[in-house]
């Protein structure tokens, strides 16, 4: 092992894992992956709450790269849970033996870039540095805990818990008084299964949140083989459509459909399930008067499940429209506040104050509790690289940079950061695709790269800053052309983080539109980026 390198990779998840292969089997480079974890897995290593399970669809959620590891590896369920998604990265990392090149429990503290010898140098906790051309963090968009900060914490009695650092031996609820706080994606999945054994659950909720059921159930030998056949068409679809999911939005307008038709198709969707709820219609996200009538009838849905009228009416007060945020899909979510051990609590009307010895206190009153899960989500997609010292040319802090908010080119570099790429970064569909499909195309454009300035002799690529305002324009352009930005609370916008800068961060015209422009920059000889020998 050398600390020596042609390229070091920040992270062992799905990008990392993939990045990786890209370099060192196709272009025989000298690369290290570092990872702060004990294991591969990413996002899914250090997520093992309870009902922790993807949103993608498992016939989707995988590397398509290789016909034999698709044909190898079979999924259980139509949504894999966390356990399950963790066996299939460790198959992936087995079967191409990536792991003889990642460095586990090794967390990058800092790099900075020397210009006189065109390297980066890249320190770790324990005081190691590496040295190497080419930079890439693949830290993930959701990876950096958000943990409120609230008074009293340090002086609760009990145990607490956030959801993306769960301990891996697991916590037992059985017979305890557990407050959670947050109900957006992490809350909705971890709620219903937290109720079966805890003696009573308070579920803290400022925000109130659509949600469709996921009904998730076994593949049948059907399915299994249905996927398997048809993985060319699969990869044809994520690869031609704007989320990068196996399905097609539909080319049906809400508006233009019939009142009778249009309920019968929102019921068969909801019916059906999953992510495949918002695209119903194709003009949900475009088109307020359109949204309404998928947050109305999501609204009616809530107030039919949930038995007590006040519950339900603050389950289904929602201020944003539908898809405006991450929208969740659940298992028994609002079914589960029919039961006698679940409270829901208003934090939107009577805020959290401080954390009791005992409990949770709201201006209403206090909650005893004897543990607390914070569902309360991430520093999404620029926390991930702000909380490695990251240092460009002349020794500028990336933090110092992204003050104002992130600021690049195709979410892929940074001016000012020479040879730093950033796999599925702000400015990038990233969260608003499904995420492999956006890894797989950031990995192999990045490795195109590498490959076209070795061919050329070159050895420094960056970002030139009127590409980068031109793209930033883009990026808010995408956004503003949807309904996005009117979910002002959102963590798209880094709302749920104080102090952060409010900024549409992923660009939201669609994978499919940003692999097009990708390619065309590319072949306009990497236009934006100044490249030299």
């Amino acid at each position: 092992m050398t600390n020596d390198l042609d390229a070091i990779v920040i992270g062992a998840g799905f990008a990392g894992l993939y990045q990786l292969l890209c370099l060192r089997d196709r272009l025989g480079l000298s690369v290290q992956v570092l990872e702060a974890g004990e294991g591969v897995g990413g996002t899914w290593y250090w997520n093992r709450y309870p009902g922790a399970r993807c949103d993608s669809e498992s016939h989707g959620y995988c590397y398509s790269f290789s016909e034999e590891l698709q044909q190898e590896w079979e999924w259980s369920e139509r949504y894999p849970g966390q356990p399950e998604i963790m066996r299939y990265l460790n198959h992936v990392a087995d079967k191409f033996d990536l792991k003889r090149s990642i460095r586990f429990d090794t967390r990058v503290v800092g790099a900075r870039y020397d210009e006189a010898s065109n390297r980066w140098h890249v320190r770790t906790d324990a005081g190691e540095e590496f040295n190497t051309k080419f930079l890439i963090t693949a830290v993930g968009c959701l990876s950096t805990a958000n943990v409120p900060k609230i008074s009293g914490l340090d002086d609760f009695g009990g145990d607490w818990y956030h959801t993306g650092q769960w301990p891996h031996e697991g916590v037992d609820f059985t017979g305890k008084r557990v407050g959670i706080i947050g109900t957006g994606s992490t809350g909705i999945q971890a709620i219903p299964v937290i109720a079966q054994t805890a003696a009573h659950l308070t579920v803290f909720q400022r925000t109130a949140n659509y949600s469709v059921p996921a009904q998730n159930a076994p593949l049948t030998p059907e399915a299994k083989r249905y996927f398997k056949d048809n993985m060319a068409e699969l990869r044809r679809v994520m690869h031609s459509n704007a989320n990068g999911q196996p399905f097609m939005v539909s080319e049906r307008m809400a508006l233009a459909t019939p009142a009778e038709e249009r309920m019968a198709l929102y019921e068969a969707a909801w019916e059906k399930g999953g992510l495949e709820f918002r695209a119903t219609f194709q003009d949900l996200l475009v088109d307020r008067a359109a949204n309404d009538t998928a947050s109305d009838f999501i609204r009616t849905k809530i107030q039919t499940i949930v038995k007590d009228p006040e519950t339900a009416a603050l389950l289904s007060d929602i201020d944003h429209p539908y898809a405006a945020k991450r929208p969740p899909i659940d298992t028994h979510y609002f079914e589960t506040y029919n039961r006698d051990n679940v409270t829901l609590v208003n934090v939107k009307a009577a805020p959290i104050e401080r954390i009791t010895p005992t409990g949770i206190a709201t201006r209403n009153g206090e909650y005893p509790a004897d543990i607390i899960v914070f569902a309360t989500g991430f520093d999404a997609m620029t926390g991930p690289m702000l909380r490695m010292d990251i240092r460009g040319r002349d020794g500028v802090s990336l933090a110092d940079t992204w003050q104002a908010g992130p600021r690049n080119y195709l979410g892929l570099q940074i001016e000012g950061f020479p040879n730093l790429f950033t796999i599925t970064g702000p400015g990038s569909p990233s969260v608003l695709c499904n995420m492999p499909v956006a890894i797989e195309q950031h990995a192999e454009w990045i490795s195109g790269c590498i490959a076209h300035m070795r061919e050329q002799g070159l050895e420094r690529i960056e970002a030139m800053p009127d590409a980068s305002d031109a793209w930033m324009e883009q990026v808010n352009a995408a956004a503003n052309a949807t309904l996005l930005p009117q979910a002002t609370h959102s963590w798209y916008l880094g709302a749920n983080v104080p102090g952060k800068p409010r900024i549409f961060m992923p660009y939201a015209g669609g994978m499919a539109r940003y692999r097009q422009i990708c390619a065309e920059i590319v072949a306009n000889n990497y236009e934006g980026f100044a490249l030299t020998g």
